[in-house]
């Protein structure tokens, strides 16, 4: 469950990313400008550069945050059932190895 939103939470914080790297203006004018707007004045006013430059730090700080907590919650989502408790571990024969599963497959003789 909280894996689930802590997802939806990475999605959305890298479609902000995404969103607010394509509206700043670069050499080529940004998205911005395929909406009609000048250097000067963009979708979001004349003080938008500043602004699209905080919030690209705060969508990427948010991001790397997001990144961290999904590979600690992954970490410990990656434990093996037998170490969970779920399973039982395999049963060894008097040399200490597991012995393989008789299935009856026509590789058993070789």
């Amino acid at each position: 469950m909280l894996y689930g939103i802590v997802i939806a939470i990475h999605v959305i914080v890298s479609l902000i990313l995404i969103s607010v790297i394509l509206f700043q203006s670069g050499r080529g004018g940004g998205l911005s400008e395929s909406f009609g707007g000048s250097s000067t004045q963009t979708i979001l006013g004349t003080k938008s550069s500043v602004f699209l430059k905080r919030m690209t730090a705060v969508s990427a700080v948010l991001y790397i945050l997001v990144c961290l907590l999904l590979g600690v919650m992954t970490s410990h989502r990656g434990r093996s059932l037998v170490a969970r408790g779920g399973l039982q571990a395999p049963v060894t024969t008097s040399g200490g190895y597991p012995q393989p599963a008789q299935d009856g497959s026509p590789f058993d003789d070789l």
